[in-house]
């Protein structure tokens, strides 16, 4: 029991001191020390200015609302908001005969199974199969810092 309680106080003494670590340091808030250490000199001498830089005041639905509102009077109405889906729908429409079928609906699909189908049997074995998987993003981009050092060329002999 008496191993918990110490495990318990050492963590948060842990947890503690990282605090006060982290935001007991010196330096410019927001800016990493590697940063601030490159500043130049003029840019670290000069005087801040007298009022900070206003943010654009528009949220995200105000930027919505107006990519819709294309008259511009503060209210969508049903075919602005709709207009989108005519645009859509007209793509997709290829005889424009204002009604879509089946065919014209499901045209990226069949083109996706055309091309996949290499050996143009009308089935896909696996590997045909796997081709039309989608094309997953990668969430964690990583970038590693490429290898500053270079090999000594070899010195070719004739």
């Amino acid at each position: 029991m008496w191993r918990s309680v110490a495990g318990g106080l050492a963590a948060l003494l842990l947890l503690a001191a990282g605090f006060i670590y982290f935001t007991g340091r010196g330096g410019v808030a927001g800016l990493p020390l590697a940063a601030v250490q490159a500043a130049p000199a003029s840019q670290a001498d000069a005087p801040l200015p007298d009022t900070v830089p206003e943010a654009s005041e528009k949220t995200r639905e105000q930027k919505r609302l107006s990519r819709y509102d294309k008259d511009h009077d503060g209210s969508v109405t049903r075919e602005e908001y709709l207009a989108s889906r005519r645009k859509a729908f007209a793509k997709l429409d290829v005889n424009h005969d204002g009604q879509l079928s089946f065919d014209e609906w499901a045209a990226k699909t069949e083109a996706k199974f055309a091309a996949a189908d290499i050996d143009k049997s009308g089935a896909m074995n696996a590997a045909e199969f796997a081709t039309t998987a989608p094309k997953r993003k990668s969430k964690v981009r990583a970038r590693c810092p490429e290898n500053q050092q270079t090999a000594p060329a070899k010195d070719e002999e004739s």
